[in-house]
């Protein structure tokens, strides 16, 4: 690869900010004297780092006198030799660690901290740090605990049953009408004028006999599955019933009451638990519920019991309940046909199984009334459900001054999820704390480690069992494993003769590593020997490389083939198997689990696969991959992948859409839509089972984005309008390229058609988005330019602005990819058209034009010629200006 700004090239073949306080503020509720807030400023200026500003950490004094954050300092001093501070001449000789200050640092912290934790904070610090509790204390403690829980998993469990039966019912009522009609009916392609030629594509109603005696069998397991959810919905209810009336008890025994007093008075902070325990006995006792009996049950609506619970205020739950089930049903609206599916796949082969003479299945089934079939949709369902959207918790900026290449390559979290490193085209493995970046409120955050490297890094990997190694493998194939306590390298291999794209530890055996290369080969090395142990050479370069979590003897290879390979390493002469389905080069290879595989294309596609059975799962489309690496992570259900629009998207492993994404906002606002510079997200991790991960895109901004379920007061939050987004008549509007996270708001926009003014093709994730909805695609190629003397094509913005002018196309959406310059001259000329003054033609081409305009465009607008289209009446008002 070479020294470009653009990143590597696949190969082809916040939470909320914690308050400041000032240090040493009084407790008291008394305001302070004007004099004491002084003075407190004072002292919080003492404390702070003359070149960050913020609160010195690893504080280091100066020989003349001037105390810094450790990094702060050293970093300075690798480019200068002075004191930041005073300008005295300054070596790392003349540095001394200040052991007093750093003390009454780390005290002030606490105590800052402290003033803004949570109850069940201070509790964990408490009993960390020796607090004296009797075992009759801690039963009863544990008891309130153990029950709040219960009542939380009961809730959680209604919520699900609520949604499994409202699916149920719509699918039922589905089936129902295929059965009497007999067919059912599919959309074949989406209506289209393409490159200004007055064709397109009408829709194809395509009619497809659906068998009788299937369709009555899926009706027959429908009613049983909701018969059985009916079942276990009335013994969650009596359940709670019970529930409610233990936890009555426990709230009135003197016992539990006098535990929490207890814990105030040896609790060395005098910290008051009284008001933690009232909190759990609010939100535990406060459900005050009528006896129903089955018949009065049965008599409820499909969508389940309301619940009148109050949720209580320490901030477990959010939202009412009523606006929670909204909230996922939608949800599993949008989805519904991917549900669908994934529901009749699992039920029928549930039922398959059980015709093949599975008595001891037969038997659960007859005895639960709750197949597995259903359990397992029941899992998919729940999980899908319970995220919705991606909330940034934190963010860093990974560059610095000295290095204008700031692309991060790979992020990788250690064995405890304690710490986590980046890497990439600045020739340094920097390592964050990870609890200090999501809670400090630093502007700037510095690692507590960083290693210079000879050259560029593509792939980190931590070994799983010696905490303090990570490997790294770069851009001239060498694989190096660091030792990041000493910041020293322990092993360097550099048998690979080119890019090494991947590395990878071992879970199962800690001392083997894997790594690939564009060399086309594959080597397996161990940490204890100076040479590799296994070769592999295969036809194309490879490009990720990956053991499987369960045995150090299968690993999978992800290459410029397209293809995955998958060696039992016992016999490398062929692949155990070859997973075929991408139609570009395989950029990322990661398990889920030990028997499920997911891999990332430049095809802009995921594919879900088992390594057991070699079975293809699932392919997952909705961002944007068709060059560079944008990276992949899997957790449990989810996967999450990077997009070249420079956006995170977060996939459930049986959904083939995307179920939440977030977009990193664009440093420069007035970025051209036609340098292709635009960034894209190069790097993810997700943290072990978490509901947080890590994102980097190509400019070196690095954010925390954590999944979250979408509570009725948070649902405007869904709708998003595109880039530039304005209307321009009543039933015209106008934008920058829609993504995934837009589609809601046209939805609510009830678009009917889309003018599309580039020539490069529509994305499959948005054709999708226009079937679904019934809307309508008019293409018309505009080439990008920034040539002043490039003519833009009259006749196709006049066969545009007839499809503008046509109200049977409203409600209708213009875009081009940012909605300056070809979108600005569509709409210009019909200014012109509308009889509108140069002047205020001009005006509205700058406002979304910014410091992008061009005079070309402009003079275009100018010289457009109208008579042709005067006799075309105008379906809205045409005022003069």
């Amino acid at each position: 690869m070479g020294e470009t700004s653009i990143g590597a090239i696949v190969p082809i073949i916040k939470a909320e900010a914690l308050p400041e306080y000032s240090a040493g503020a009084p407790i008291s509720p008394p305001p302070r004297p004007p004099e004491e807030d002084v003075a407190m400023e004072d002292a919080d200026k003492d404390i702070l780092c003359p070149i960050c500003m913020q609160i010195i950490k690893d504080a280091f004094l100066t020989a003349c006198g001037h105390s810094f954050c450790y990094m702060c300092l050293v970093t300075h001093l690798r480019n200068k030799s002075d004191c930041p501070s005073c300008g005295h001449y300054l070596t790392t000789a003349h540095i001394f660690p200040n052991f007093l200050l750093d003390k009454c640092l780390k005290k002030t912290s606490a105590s800052r901290m402290a003033k803004t934790a949570s109850p069940f904070e201070h509790l964990r610090r408490a009993l960390q740090q020796g607090l004296e509790v009797s075992i009759k204390e801690l039963d009863d403690l544990l008891s309130l605990l153990s029950e709040k829980k219960r009542k939380m998993e009961q809730e959680e469990a209604e919520t699900n049953m609520q949604i499994m039966l409202s699916f149920l019912h719509f699918l039922r009522k589905q089936k129902l009408e295929e059965l009497t009609e007999g067919v059912y009916m599919q959309t074949s392609s989406v209506p289209l004028i393409c490159n200004c030629r007055p064709w397109h594509t009408e829709l194809v109603r395509v009619y497809k006999t659906v068998p009788f005696h299937k369709i009555q069998s899926d009706l027959q397991y429908m009613k049983e599955d909701i018969n059985a959810v009916e079942r276990r919905r009335i013994d969650l209810f009596r359940e709670r019933e019970r529930f409610s009336g233990r936890m009555r008890m426990l709230v009135n025994n003197p016992a539990a009451e006098k535990a929490s007093p207890s814990l105030v008075d040896k609790h060395a902070n005098g910290i008051n638990f009284s008001v933690y325990s009232a909190q759990i006995q609010m939100s535990s006792g406060s459900s005050q519920n009528k006896k129903l009996d089955a018949n009065t049950l049965a008599n409820f609506p499909a969508q389940g019991l309301q619940r009148k619970d109050v949720y209580s205020a320490t901030g477990l739950q959010t939202g009412s309940p009523s606006g929670l089930v909204l909230a996922r049903k939608r949800q599993v609206y949008s989805q519904f046909n991917d549900l669908q599916e994934c529901y009749l796949k699992k039920r029928r082969n549930w039922i398959r199984q059980s015709h093949q003479g599975d008595e001891r299945n037969t038997q659960i089934l007859s005895k639960e009334g709750y197949s597995p079939g259903l359990e397992d949709f029941q899992s998919v369902l729940s999980t899908f459900t319970r995220y919705s959207r991606l909330r940034v918790i934190a963010e860093l900026r990974h560059g610095d001054i000295f290095h204008s290449a700031n692309i991060v390559s790979s992020i990788e979290f250690d064995r405890d999820d304690e710490f986590f490193a980046t890497a990439g085209v600045s020739r340094r493995i920097k390592v964050f704390e990870f609890s200090s970046v999501v809670n400090e409120t630093a502007d700037i955050h510095f690692p507590i480690v960083e290693m210079p490297t000879r050259c560029k890094l593509s792939c980190l990997s931590w070994n799983k069992y010696t905490k303090s190694h990570i490997a790294s493998s770069d851009y001239e194939g060498i694989v190096t494993v660091w030792d990041v306590t000493t910041r020293q390298s322990v092993m360097e291999y550099e048998e690979h003769e080119k890019q090494a794209w991947s590395v990878d530890f071992s879970r199962s055996e800690p001392s083997m590593l894997v790594s690939g290369s564009s060399d086309c080969k594959v080597k397996i090395w161990c940490t204890n020997q100076e040479a590799s142990v296994l070769n592999i050479d295969m036809k194309a370069n490879i490009c990720s490389v990956k053991y499987n979590p369960g045995s150090s003897i299968y690993v999978a290879v992800g290459s410029a083939d397209h293809n995955i390979h998958y060696y039992d390493l016992r016999n490398i002469s062929q692949p155990l198997h070859v997973f075929s389905g991408h139609t570009k080069t395989v950029s990322y290879v990661k398990f889920l689990s030990n028997t499920e595989l997911s891999s990332a294309s430049t095809d802009s596609t995921l594919r879900l696969w088992d390594v057991k059975d070699n079975l293809p799962l699932c392919t997952h489309r909705g961002h944007t991959n068709e060059r560079n690496f944008v990276g992949l992570t899997v957790n449990s259900d989810y996967i999450a992948c990077g997009s070249e629009t420079n956006e995170v998207f977060v996939y459930h492993k049986a959904i083939s859409k995307p179920m939440a994404c977030h977009k990193f906002s664009s440093l420069d606002p007035n970025d051209n839509e036609d340098d292709g510079g635009s960034h894209f997200i190069s790097a993810v991790c997700w943290k072990s089972d978490s509901p947080t991960m890590l994102a980097a895109n190509s400019g070196g901004t690095i954010k925390a984005p954590a999944t979250g379920e979408a509570s009725e007061r948070e649902e405007e939050e869904l709708f998003v309008p595109p880039l530039n987004f304005a209307m321009v008549e009543n039933g015209v509007f106008r934008s920058g390229f829609p993504s995934f996270a837009n589609f809601s708001f046209l939805q609510s926009l009830g678009i009917r058609s889309i003018l599309y003014l580039c020539p490069e093709p529509y994305p499959e994730a948005n054709i999708e988005f226009l079937k679904a909805n019934g809307i309508r695609l008019f293409q018309f190629a505009i080439e990008g330019t920034q040539e002043p003397f490039v003519n833009i094509p009259e006749e196709t913005i006049r066969e545009a602005l007839k499809v503008v002018l046509d109200a049977k196309n409203h409600p209708l959406l213009i875009h081009c990819k940012r909605g300056k310059h070809r979108t600005g001259c569509l709409v210009g000329c019909l200014r012109r058209l509308q009889r509108w003054c140069l002047s205020s033609v001009f005006d509205e081409y700058q406002r979304f034009a910014a410091a992008k305009a061009r005079v070309c465009d402009q003079r275009f607008i100018e010289l457009f010629d109208t008579s042709s289209l005067k006799h075309l009446p105008l379906p809205f008002s045409s005022s003069k200006r």
